[in-house]
């Protein structure tokens, strides 16, 4: 992986101490002192052009979706290729969770979801991940995902060897989603990425979020999301509801939004998530 701290110093001044702080499967990271304060810094040697860009954009745009929780400001970022690529945040140190941990994360997702726009999409295409995740703006939430989203991963799981019985289904799916989505929802901001590995604990015990994949989708595709590797508590889905009612019907539908992330995980790891998103899509076939 290649050295960081020259860049780091070119954006922080004089680093003083480089503490490596593991990473992911995409990303490598340090917490890192400089000029007195810690910072989090995150990069990789993939080429994925823009990649540190909107997950910054997406950062800003949740701090100032007027959510409760808590969410990092990007203050440095650099998308010049393999090499060169990183993501400087402010650290949130971190602590446990507070007694109204759960439902403070139901309450604040539902207030940041609230932040509406004309049509779906974002500003920026981003990444899931290390899959690219287009972002072009569309009226109608059905067209969105159709195209962006499971249309994209089928696309890309055809190339990466899924079973053609699987593709089938998914096709099929794909033609079926008019009478399968609820498509009367606003555009809702939306993490993007929600699992438990993205929700962080701040010193005094709130939630915060980090590594988002952020967009105006449904809402309902945010919990999708989160019902998929669990994690959450049942206070979180009632504290949610609580703060803003969701349409009749949506636990039945949170696998048809589930399925975009394990298509996702087949096509950066292949493995059983093929097998995994045949039973989804067989369910809504």
């Amino acid at each position: 992986m290649s050295d960081r701290r020259p860049l780091v110093e070119a954006a922080l001044g004089r680093v003083d101490a480089w503490d490596s702080a593991g990473g992911g499967s995409i990303n490598s990271a340090a917490l890192v002192r400089a000029q007195g304060d810690r910072y989090f810094v995150k990069w990789n040697d993939h080429d994925a052009p823009g990649q540190f860009a909107a997950e910054a954009k997406g950062l800003v745009a949740l701090a100032e979706s007027g959510t409760s929780l808590v969410v990092p400001r990007p203050l440095h970022w650099n998308d010049d290729g393999p090499g060169r690529s990183l993501l400087i945040l402010e650290y949130i140190p971190p602590g446990s969770p507070g007694e109204d941990f759960q439902e403070a994360l139901g309450r604040g997702l539902a207030e940041m979801h609230r932040t509406t726009v004309a049509e779906f999409g974002f500003e920026l295409d981003g990444y899931c991940g290390a899959t690219p995740q287009p972002n072009a703006w569309r009226a109608s939430w059905v067209d969105f995902y159709r195209e962006h989203r499971l249309g994209h991963q089928l696309s890309l799981a055809a190339s990466n060897g899924l079973p053609s019985q699987t593709l089938r289904l998914g096709d099929r799916v794909l033609d079926r989603l008019d009478t399968l989505i609820d498509d009367d929802a606003p555009p809702a901001l939306i993490h993007g990425d929600l699992w438990f590995g993205n929700l962080h604990v701040t010193q005094d015990g709130h939630p915060a979020l980090v590594d988002p994949a952020a967009y105006f989708g449904h809402r309902e595709a945010e919990l999708g999301m989160m019902r998929l590797f669990g994690g959450f508590d049942s206070a979180v889905w009632r504290a949610y509801e609580h703060a803003w009612p969701l349409a009749d019907g949506w636990r039945e539908r949170l696998d048809l939004y589930s399925v975009y992330h394990v298509l996702n995980h087949f096509n950066l790891f292949g493995g059983g998530y093929g097998g995994q998103a045949r039973t989804l899509l067989e369910r809504y076939a």
